[in-house]
């Protein structure tokens, strides 16, 4: 008999965590696992997972909390699902409860290094309706832990690893993409590539430019946008950046962009996991820096895989990049070093062994 899997998802956009939720689900059912989604009406995630040949039920995940717990106990006593995964916090009460009724296995996956509610919300969500809980950085995992009375063998980190089969860019192709944005043999390319929102540090990004400026050979770019966009740019102008900062838009995949620059730089305040940008970034062979915000810090690992700098420190960033830019040895050195740590730990076949060796546990 296959293990039946339900994934559930109230969030109805498109980004990180639901493009963690499809991977694995298509991965596990490439391993041998039988897995559906119970998605919220009208969300994203419903055309692109039926799109893979999923069965996706809607659920409105809104308007009278009764009804959508007694849907979804019609859905999970009809289906009879082994194990329930729940992403969002509005799924997570819900299908938690709903499981709890049914007999299913509960994963309550969080995402997002934010603050989780004090008291007896965590207590209740990530001990009681959950049966495991998932982060993707450790010092989620550690939070969590503390507010809801958990053992560290019911929380645990599984980062969202990355693809090294997608991670193959051509040196012919970096060549090109250099040349098509005027960017030199000789010049040092310093990239960040998130969603533009205010706490990705984008300000700080610029501002270190500022301080470099008169290093001309030193070029920024920004890869990305977001509702943001139009106030960073201003931002730019008004510091007289437009001959040194780039912004290219939303690219994708970015993966050329990044094996471009010279070095990577992402510096989040807050709301930070172990990126995406990050992770490809280090397994392209980039030296990184970054603040030591949620789990940033695991992927740029001080004085070994890059330089960690203070969140809002445009002065430090200024100084690291400058410690690499001048020194080439140095670069290739932290960027050999990452490509190896995201060989070590960060993989996504490392991320589905972990989640299926927590599959295997709960169903014992």
């Amino acid at each position: 008999m296959k293990i039946r899997i339900l994934h559930t998802e109230a969030s109805s956009g498109w980004g990180g965590q639901e493009m963690r939720v499809l991977r694995e689900a298509i991965g596990m059912r490439l391993r041998g696992y039988d897995v559906e989604l119970a998605v919220i009406s009208g969300g994203k995630l419903i055309e692109k997972a039926r799109a893979e040949g999923f069965v996706v039920h809607e659920i409105p995940f809104k308007g009278s909390r009764i009804k959508n717990i007694m849907q979804l106990s019609r859905l999970f006593k009809k289906e009879q699902y082994h194990i329930v995964n729940t992403h969002s916090s509005k799924d997570a009460w819900l299908a938690g409860i709903a499981a709890r009724v049914s007999g299913a296995r509960v994963i309550r996956t969080r995402h997002i290094s934010s603050n989780i509610r004090t008291g007896l919300n965590s207590k209740i969500v990530y001990n009681h309706l959950a049966d495991q809980v998932v982060t993707t950085c450790q010092e989620t995992a550690d939070t969590i832990c503390l507010q809801a009375d958990l053992t560290e063998n019911r929380c645990c980190s599984i980062p969202t690893g990355v693809d090294p089969s997608v991670l193959q860019v051509s040196q012919e192709d970096v060549k090109k993409f250099r040349d098509q944005w005027g960017i030199k043999d000789d010049d040092c390319l310093i990239g960040t590539a998130c969603v533009l929102r205010s706490w990705k540090g984008i300000s700080d990004f610029l501002q270190a430019a500022k301080k470099l400026q008169d290093h001309t050979h030193l070029k920024w770019m920004i890869v990305g946008n977001e509702a943001s966009e139009g106030r960073f740019q201003k931002e730019c102008r008004e510091l007289g950046l437009e001959n040194s900062v780039i912004f290219t838009g939303y690219l994708t995949p970015p993966y050329t962009a990044i094996a471009s620059f010279d070095i990577f730089v992402l510096l989040s305040t807050a709301s930070e996991g172990v990126s995406q940008a990050s992770l490809q970034a280090a397994y392209l062979e980039k030296p990184l820096v970054t603040t030591p915000v949620g789990g940033l810090k695991e992927v740029c690992i001080n004085n070994q895989t890059g330089i960690l700098v203070s969140p809002a420190s445009p002065y430090e960033v200024a100084n690291a990049v400058m410690d690499l830019a001048v020194d080439k040895s140095k670069r290739i050195k932290f960027g050999k070093n990452a490509k190896s740590l995201v060989e070590d730990k960060f993989t996504f076949n490392k991320t589905l062994d972990q989640m299926e060796a927590i599959y295997k546990k709960l169903l014992t």
